[in-house]
């Protein structure tokens, strides 16, 4: 599938992504799913044609992913692989593709862990865009700065949902759920809410119990700059 600049997500951070580098350039979009306890691996047709391949050409693997890697990319990209596998973090990275025809393609792979009930990762799902069309320029100013981007706001909220998990003994679901009332309640993204609550856990006082009532206590409303502080805003993040 492709993707236009003006479409936006906000649990995986791909969107923003390809907003960032797209520049009003279509990307194309695949996605992938890892099965940890076999190793049992889905691409869907999009990422079997980034790759060089015909869907049911090849069965995928992440053995082949490495294969078909840049040898300048290829260990870095096999520890992020190993990183994901164990703990299921979300994570992010950008490395270059070789083809069976000897075609490069350079590609960013999202990517986050799926957990059982008692918070084993079984699954490690994500997309992987095909970032070609963007000059090398811009994918090394601005790739690196929208993967960071998307990985701390991916990893506050798998904190928080951890903090949550752990000292509540709810399940994955439950706690999103949870974290995503609070949010509501504040009336500001899930995201924000996350990243108050990781905030003020570092804070806190008493047990973990307590240390997270206040933490999701505290989550609050953020004034939005007004006037010439929001030009300002803009500025600043136009120049980061």
């Amino acid at each position: 599938m492709s993707v236009p600049p003006s479409r936006r997500t906000s649990r995986n951070g791909t969107a923003d992504v390809a907003d960032v580098l797209a520049t009003g350039t279509q990307l194309v979009v695949g996605r992938y799913r890892i099965d940890v306890a076999n190793g049992h691996t889905w691409w869907s047709d999009e990422t079997f044609r980034l790759h060089g391949y015909e869907p049911g050409d090849i069965e995928p693997s992440i053995d082949l992913v490495l294969a078909r890697t840049h040898p300048d990319d290829r260990s870095r990209l096999s520890r992020t692989a190993a990183v994901a596998l164990h703990a299921g973090r979300p994570f992010a990275s950008a490395h270059r593709i070789v083809d069976p025809h000897g075609r490069s393609r350079s590609v960013v792979v999202t990517g986050q862990g799926r957990h059982d009930d008692a918070g084993v990762v079984v699954q490690v799902v994500g997309y992987v865009l095909d970032v070609s069309p963007v000059t090398r320029e811009a994918l090394d100013r601005e790739a690196q700065r929208a993967v960071g981007r998307a990985l701390v706001t991916a990893a506050a909220v798998e904190q928080a949902k951890g903090a949550i998990i752990v000292t509540r003994g709810l399940a994955e679901a439950d706690a999103a759920d949870l974290l995503g009332e609070v949010a509501a309640r504040a009336g500001v993204p899930v995201q924000v809410a996350a990243s108050q609550v990781v905030a003020a856990l570092t804070r806190g006082t008493g047990d973990a119990s307590e240390r997270l009532d206040q933490a999701l206590a505290a989550v609050h409303s953020v004034d939005r700059p007004r006037g010439h502080e929001a030009q300002l805003a803009r500025r600043r993040l136009h120049d980061a």
